[in-house]
């Protein structure tokens, strides 16, 4: 499903107008009506309800008034509060409240202290909360009368159903400036939009719901919308068929680049993700010095130490055993727990310049891929890069804190700055291609906030290249996939969770996602 900018959403409603004839206020007639039908299901029946509608002076608040007419027509008691300047009120807005005042609703704008106290009175007897005071074209700082009223409508405990987005979530990134709307439900119109599933606006919005308000197909399907939701079924239509008559050698061979001293397991996480996800064959280069822990630690992987002259880390005597190595692979992932020795940063660098096959690059080796004081590394093959914001921060000079709270944009720009596959980890991990393409996760929860998922995560995707997938296909399967599986894990306990959980679960919940449950 794509997800909308809020410039896609505007250039959506003027085409729609424009180009096709549909009317603006049979736009704002079907919001309404879809939102009503929301509460409906929210209350289970209306009739002897008392609702309060909360409208500021643009479309959106329009909408609220379509709202309150028609939970009033279906027999509820309703209290609008218009908040702004009804002189600057758009025209469709004001041709809505029209109606109401014909209608002789009651309606009360919020101006002096009796308004507050009315409007508090009001929530304290109602059953739900309307929030149609800002819409997505909302960008500034919430302060003032409106901070007052956000925060006046979620301490009166009653249950609010937002339009569109909660007021005070920007709609492309999902930031909060002060405080906004806490909604237990959000019908979003036409469009998703990136503010509802990226944190912290996920935590406002409450449950999604997106409402078919009479906007046509075309204009919901352009290409020219580059970001998408990952859904299941999506998923699904990637996922690889094993035959029946397969053997090892026809479901991909992947060679792990991994390990230092005091970094065992972050080297067996990724081979292990790559064998979970379904790798006919997988290969862990380790340094010489740590290969008798990590081969004690694993069975399935063929374990290939690496000479290091006992420095417990890779350097140059490694090399010409590593391009033997890669030959045989189908795919490369490099990078967990390989340390940021000067002279494994001078390898890494060598092996990504050179290597033809996929690569997944993470961890250690990001560093190698974009040091500050050398040339980016050139690949010969697309490679997929898989930061935490961290990492991303390292990498680009941007603070961490910037970097969360503008997700898209900043995978985005570096994704073709790069010419790379980002995929930046974190609660909703952003997937952006080269080309602008953006795809938004869901799946995951907050036991993954423990070492080594990344790695397990690295792993897997590396194994969906090796069995076929596309480098493309494979990081957006295996970071959904990686996330279910973190969600049934967590089904035995969020907090003690562990990166081992999640890869025990892995085959069953590729099982299930390929039979198409």
């Amino acid at each position: 499903m794509k997800i909308a900018m809020t410039s896609e959403m505007k250039e959506i409603d003027r085409r729609t107008i424009e180009e096709y004839g549909v009317a603006a206020l049979a736009l704002m007639e079907n919001a309404g009506v879809e939102v009503m039908r929301q509460i409906e299901q929210l209350l289970g029946t209306l009739e002897q309800k008392k609702v309060c509608v909360f409208c500021g002076k643009g479309n959106n608040g329009g909408d609220g008034f379509v709202v309150a007419r028609h939970l009033h027509n279906q027999g509820v008691k309703v209290k609008v509060f218009l908040w702004g300047n009804r002189q600057e009120m758009k025209a469709e807005a004001a041709a809505n409240l029209a109606v109401l005042e014909k209608m002789e609703l009651d309606i009360m704008d919020i101006k002096g202290e009796r308004d507050w106290d009315k409007a508090k009175l009001a929530i304290a007897f109602s059953d739900c909360l309307v929030d149609a005071l800002v819409g997505i074209g909302f960008a500034g700082k919430v302060e003032g009368d409106l901070a007052q009223l956000l925060q006046l409508m979620n301490k009166g405990g009653k249950p609010i159903v937002a339009v569109d987005i909660p007021s005070g979530v920007r709609a492309d990134n999902g930031q909060v400036s002060t405080v906004a709307v806490s909604a237990v439900h959000t019908v979003t119109l036409g469009l998703p939009k990136p503010g509802l599933f990226l944190f912290p606006g996920a935590e406002h919005s409450g449950g999604i719901s997106v409402a078919d308000i009479g906007i046509p197909l075309p204009l919901l399907t352009n290409q020219e919308i580059r970001q998408d939701l990952v859904l299941p079924e999506r998923v699904q239509s990637m996922l690889p068929k094993r035959k029946v008559d397969a053997h090892k050698g026809q479901c991909g061979h992947v060679l792990v680049v991994a390990g230092a001293e005091g970094y065992t397991g972050a080297a067996v996480l990724a081979a292990q993700g790559a064998l979970r996800s379904g790798a006919g064959l997988v290969t862990l280069a380790v340094p010489r010095a740590i290969y008798p822990i990590v081969a004690a630690k694993v069975t399935e992987v063929m374990v290939q130490p690496l000479e290091d002259e006992g420095k417990g880390y890779i350097g140059v005597e490694a090399l010409t055993r590593l391009s033997e190595l890669l030959e045989k692979a189908d795919v490369l992932a490099i990078g967990p727990g390989l340390g940021a020795h000067e002279e494994t940063i001078d390898v890494i660098r060598v092996l990504l310049e050179t290597a033809t096959c996929p690569m997944i690059i993470d961890a250690d080796a990001l560093r190698a891929f974009t040091l500050p004081e050398k040339k980016r590394v050139q690949t010969k093959a697309i490679p997929v890069l898989t930061p935490h914001p961290g990492e991303m921060s390292r990498m680009t000079g941007l603070a961490t804190e910037d970097i969360n709270a503008n997700r898209i944009a900043i995978a985005r720009r570096f994704a073709e700055e790069w010419a790379s596959i980002v995929v930046l980890k974190g609660a909703r991990t952003v997937i952006a291609f080269p080309d602008g393409e953006i795809h938004v996760n869901l799946s995951g929860t907050e036991g993954m906030a423990s070492g080594g998922m990344g790695d397990v995560l690295t792993g897997v995707i590396a194994g969906f290249i090796g069995q076929g997938l596309s480098s493309h296909q494979a990081a957006i399967a295996g970071t959904h996939l990686h996330g279910v599986a973190a969600e049934k894990a967590a089904l035995q306990g969020v907090q003690g969770m562990t990166a081992g959980d999640v890869l025990a679960v892995l085959p069953e919940v590729l099982l299930t996602a390929l039979k198409g449950q």
